[in-house]
């Protein structure tokens, strides 16, 4: 006997997040605020510690991107510019949230976000303080050009920083305009979607807890060894 499709209007929990895209999404704020604070209160071991930490969790989402569960894969999310823009423009449009994973807009702020990181973690490696703490890279340039870094670490942690209230901003606005809750399937990793909806493939966490001892093997080269 044939199967009766399911309803129409039936929307069943799904995974679309997987553990290690949850845990980099919820460490990496830690990780900023840590370095913020260990900066204003001169514990320079603490900001070293933080950065060699979200250098190797960048590391880690950036390979993931590739290789990792559907939702998670930058060729998943990352659109055109028009689809973003085109997306963005709903924003005060009630519907049903049917999206599986970033939304066309939601892509390019986490690329935005993962380039302002890249950058705060490259010129971190190179930055010093005219004082006694340097970044284990700065002995492979001149000083003129570690201090250049250093001044763009700051300038570029507050665009950081602009960044990330606007992705607030934006998840906020879509709970308050859409009532997309984004949050609960960033801490569950489920989210209701329609009952036809394929599910994404996951990866399984070992996979990423590889990646992640290589990413951390490498920063450890560069703090350490190099």
């Amino acid at each position: 006997m044939a199967q009766k499709p399911p309803p129409s209007g039936l929307r069943l929990p799904m995974p679309i997040w997987d553990l290690p895209v949850r845990l980099f999404h919820w460490l990496l704020p830690i990780l900023v605020i840590i370095s913020y604070v260990s900066v204003k209160t001169d514990s320079m071991t603490l900001h070293l510690l933080s950065g060699y930490a979200m250098a190797a969790l960048l590391i880690f989402r950036i390979v993931w991107g590739f290789i990792g569960s559907d939702t998670a894969r930058f060729s998943h999310f990352v659109r055109s510019p028009l689809a973003a823009i085109r997306h963005a423009s709903r924003i005060f449009r009630r519907e049903h949230d049917n999206t599986v994973g970033h939304n066309a807009a939601g892509g390019w702020m986490v690329l935005g976000l993962l380039a302002l990181l890249a950058v705060q973690v490259v010129t971190g490696l190179c930055a010093n303080d005219d004082g006694a703490t340097e970044g284990p890279l700065m002995k492979f340039i001149s000083k003129g050009l570690s201090d250049q870094l250093s001044k763009a670490h700051d300038v570029n942690f507050t665009l950081l920083m602009i960044a990330v209230g606007l992705h607030i901003l934006a998840v906020i606005a879509y709970a308050v305009f859409k009532k997309h809750n984004l949050v609960r399937p960033m801490i569950t990793g489920r989210k209701r979607l329609p009952a036809a909806t394929p599910a994404p493939r996951m990866v399984h966490p070992m996979a990423a807890l590889a990646v992640l001892a290589i990413a951390a093997a490498i920063v450890f080269v560069i703090a350490r060894v190099l």
